[in-house]
């Protein structure tokens, strides 16, 4: 990281040195309204702003909350430890945390090397944002949205990020943004972290949940992305040491869906996308996607969308 930026990010608040000066706790009046153990917006963000970052406060532990806004933490240096929906997660050096709002969250207290940023995020902030990860409905991209609106049971989302420079660079972009006085602010920000979350989203083995249950329904999610032609659950369960039964029982638990249901949402939008943006011939895109069966991809095809395929094509 930008040492400029980290010697920024390092500096003592007011609120630490009150902590170190004997408080030994947060002050919720900075976070919170009342005795309500939710941390608001409206207290960290200026009006009409719809994104903020705040480095985390050292030296006290936070208890459990929830948010009103999505929150991104990233870790520059050192470690904290959070629980979040009663997983212990330990973010290191790199490690990038995105809590959706329904994520139940405390942290245990950090110290002085210990320098994390929060990114606070109006949900409206992501309207322009998701926009970049394309307008085909995928498995994987439902289960990122779901995370970051709260619609998701696991209401979180971790990426190991150390390694990834692209990943890394856009943050730190991110943040000279926040701190600096740069023109068409929010543009930038929301450009931005629709190529970050780009990133993300196309390369899952970045992403880790709470539970190997969990890891193991995104797994399948990332399986299917890479493999709707010919993949199979019985390779990916073979792949993840599952038994075929359990993990499909587990991938509809988890995710709502079965994996059936996900490949065909995977192949259908990937033929209406073919069909869309190609002019290929109604039965290539099928073969394309995995449907030998030009009949039944027919049908299932105007079940979906609500007109045959060489309708969908040609209505461009």
């Amino acid at each position: 990281m930008d040492q400029g930026i980290l010697r920024r990010l390092s500096a003592i608040t007011e609120e630490e040195q009150n902590i170190l000066s004997g408080r030994h706790m947060i002050d919720r009046s900075i976070y919170m309204e009342g005795d309500r153990d939710i941390i608001t917006g409206a207290k960290l963000l200026e009006p009409g702003k719809l994104i903020a970052i705040r480095p985390h406060t050292r030296f006290a532990a936070f208890p459990e909350h929830t948010h009103d806004y999505v929150e991104m933490v990233y870790m520059c240096s050192g470690s904290t430890v959070h629980t979040v929906n009663g997983n212990r997660i330990v973010l290191g050096e790199g490690d990038l945390l995105i809590l959706g709002q329904n994520a139940r969250q405390s942290i245990e207290p950090a110290g002085e090397g210990d320098i994390a940023v929060n990114f606070i995020i109006r949900p409206e902030f992501f309207t322009g944002t998701l926009s970049f990860l394309g307008e085909e409905e995928t498995p994987l991209r439902r289960f990122v949205v779901n995370c970051l609106t709260g619609k998701s049971e696991s209401g979180y989302l971790l990426f190991k990020v150390a390694g990834s420079l692209p990943v890394q660079n856009l943050i730190e972009n991110m943040l000279y943004a926040l701190l600096e006085s740069v023109p068409n602010k929010r543009g930038i920000l929301q450009r931005t972290m629709g190529l970050l979350f780009t990133l993300l989203v196309n390369d899952p083995g970045l992403m880790e949940l709470g539970t190997t249950e969990q890891n193991a329904a995104v797994k399948v999610l990332a399986y299917i992305e890479e493999n709707y032609r010919q993949g199979s659950l019985t390779e990916i369960a073979e792949a993840l040491h599952y038994d075929v039964a359990a993990l499909s029982r587990l991938v509809k638990q988890k995710t709502g869906k079965s994996y059936t249901e996900h490949l065909q949402e995977k192949r259908l939008s990937q033929a209406a996308w073919l069909l869309k943006n190609t002019g290929m011939r109604v039965d290539d895109a099928a073969r394309n996607v995995g449907y030998e069966n030009i009949s039944y991809f027919h049908r299932i095809f105007a079940e979906r969308f609500g007109m045959s395929p060489k309708k969908y094509r040609d209505c461009k």
